[in-house]
């Protein structure tokens, strides 16, 4: 499976504009053939740690099936659309993606 999480930080972060990105997700992001795992939301205010990386707004995360979920997903019509509607409120993005094996046997 693949972990596609990416971090949004707005120019406009108010919650106006926060709320917006959000809903964008929903609209363009979550219908995706192959996705296993769809959440965004925003930065956990109350989590103010020393080892939290604090600079985004918003955050999305995807877990895909496969590699070749993930590349359709990143070539959609609905993904471009999605980026082209939104980069203008970024100042910046950072994504990661990553290589995970799902096991339901893990500790509790």
């Amino acid at each position: 499976m693949i972990v596609h999480n990416v971090y949004f930080a707005l120019n406009d972060n108010s919650e106006a504009a926060k709320r917006q990105l959000l809903e964008a997700c929903q609209k363009y992001l979550i219908d995706h053939a192959g996705i296993v795992f769809f959440a965004c939301g925003t930065l956990a205010v109350d989590h103010g740690r020393p080892v939290n990386d604090r600079d985004f707004d918003v955050s999305l995360h995807i877990t895909f099936l496969d590699k070749a979920a993930h590349d359709r997903y990143q070539t959609s019509a609905a993904h471009v659309q999605f980026v082209a509607e939104n980069k203008s409120n970024w100042r910046r993005t950072r994504v990661f993606d990553s290589v995970v094996q799902w096991t339901l046997d893990h500790p509790q």
